[in-house]
């Protein structure tokens, strides 16, 4: 952790941020699978779930944090804070853009009783703290779970693209007329509640973009970094706004379907821009580890000038195959280019991924980034074979049911993992020193 985090108080913070916001994620990825269509949990024991969650996140603060109890009790209480950002649907009256009267008690109790979670979970988890050597760079650990709360976006994204519903909610930014946080649970059903989870989802990792450049533009000493934060900022706003004109295809709060316009293409482009925002942020919570920050990775395993070489070139080549995937998915055109261009990908992870991996001990950060480059490539290969075959003879918008829809979906997640680890092992490989003699960037 830098000097100028640690004079502004920022590990503590740094824990509350990261543990507040990375419980809030792992609330919504939990409801949101146990409530899918076809699954649909009862609430009892979705309930249960998520205050296990809230009181796990109050132990990992207290576990880190300098304030025992105390950290649990905050990381709590901002989780039930940014829940409120779904807690409106829960409580959304029949009417339009009203909340019943009882959430005059649920609003204020949901906020006490998370933070009460979370204090008995750092109250647990401080009773088995240790102290740690050097803990996490908070900074990276923040923009890490951004990476993970987009990365959830992505595959909640792609459900909706795999079970045509797109254009379920014809509205944008609102939701058949009801303001996008106020719209009824009970009214999430089917495509809908695709459509309405990716358009919430969307709303939290805005939230945590902003909350996380925010806090790197004060802490953060490295002008580069502070500077790719903002920009970061700025992609999401831009994703959000694009995700909307797919949808109506110009600015207008008619709820009116024949008012709109939408576009397949704006869709695909949506699509992409997703998986580069999400490689930002990844470049992002590289940038600002621990490994990093201390030079963790450096002066172990001097690289080549060609490795370097070889994982940018794998990075563009997994940003080019994402550019025709999207094109598959949204337009149902370039399904040879895509083949082809897996061949060729598939060869490049592996010669990058076995270089690197062979260039010092597995446990060191960059070989160990090297063998998990291999297997994401792996597992992208025989995902791509599945759904080949899956897709079959249905056109881009043709609903998938079942098996289909994950296979897909899963597909375009694991490609957005594989060029995550791309960028990963492109930057670490440019930390190292090159190997004597060698020549090139």
């Amino acid at each position: 952790m830098h000097a100028s985090e640690q004079r502004r108080g920022g590990d503590n913070s740094g824990v509350i941020l990261t543990v507040g916001f990375g419980t809030t994620v792992a609330m919504w990825v939990a409801g949101y699978l146990l409530r899918l269509p076809g699954v649909e949990v009862a609430p009892a024991v979705v309930g249960p779930v998520l205050v296990a969650l809230l009181i796990g996140g109050g132990g990992v603060a207290a576990w880190f944090g300098r304030r025992g109890w105390r950290s649990g009790l905050w990381a709590g209480a901002l989780a039930s804070l940014l829940n409120l950002l779904v807690l409106g649907s829960l409580l959304a009256a029949p009417e339009p853009n009203r909340l019943r009267p009882s959430a005059l008690l649920w609003l204020p109790g949901s906020l006490l009783l998370g933070a009460g979670l979370g204090a008995l979970g750092g109250a647990l988890g401080a009773r088995w703290r240790r102290t740690l050597r050097a803990g996490p760079s908070w900074n990276g650990a923040f923009a890490a779970v951004a990476a993970a709360a987009t990365l959830a976006l992505l595959a909640v994204g792609g459900l909706v693209t795999s079970h045509g519903a797109g254009l379920a909610v014809v509205d944008w930014p609102n939701s058949f007329g009801y303001n996008m946080f106020l719209y009824p649970l009970s009214r999430m059903t089917g495509g809908v509640y695709f459509e309405h989870a990716h358009r919430l989802f969307g709303s939290l990792v805005g939230l945590t973009t902003v909350v996380l450049a925010v806090r790197l533009w004060v802490v953060e000493r490295r002008r580069s970094v502070r500077w790719l934060s903002l920009a970061a900022a700025v992609m999401v706003s831009v994703q959000g706004v694009l995700g909307g004109l797919r949808v109506t295809g110009t600015l207008t709060l008619s709820t009116d379907a024949a008012a709109m316009a939408p576009s397949t293409g704006l869709a695909a482009v949506h699509g992409v821009l997703g998986q580069l925002f999400f490689a930002t942020l990844v470049g992002l919570a590289v940038l600002t580890s621990r490994t990093w920050t201390t030079g963790g990775c450096a002066g172990t395993v001097p690289v080549p000038a060609a490795d370097r070489l070889l994982t940018v070139g794998l990075a563009g080549a997994v940003v080019v195959q994402l550019v025709l995937g999207a094109l598959q998915r949204h337009l149902a055109t370039g399904l040879l280019v895509h083949i082809t261009m897996a061949a060729a990908l598939a060869a490049l992870a592996a010669a990058a991924g076995g270089r690197l991996a062979s260039l010092g001990p597995p446990a060191a950060p960059l070989p160990a980034w090297g063998t998990a480059l291999l297997v994401v490539a792996v597992a992208q290969i025989l995902l791509g074979l599945a759904a080949l075959a899956a897709v079959g003879g249905l056109d881009a918008e043709a609903p998938r049911a079942g098996w289909r829809a994950i296979v897909t979906t899963l597909h375009q997640t694991t490609g957005a993992i594989l060029l995550g680890t791309a960028v990963v092992t492109a930057l670490l490989a440019h930390r190292q020193p090159r190997t004597p003699g060698s020549s090139g960037p």
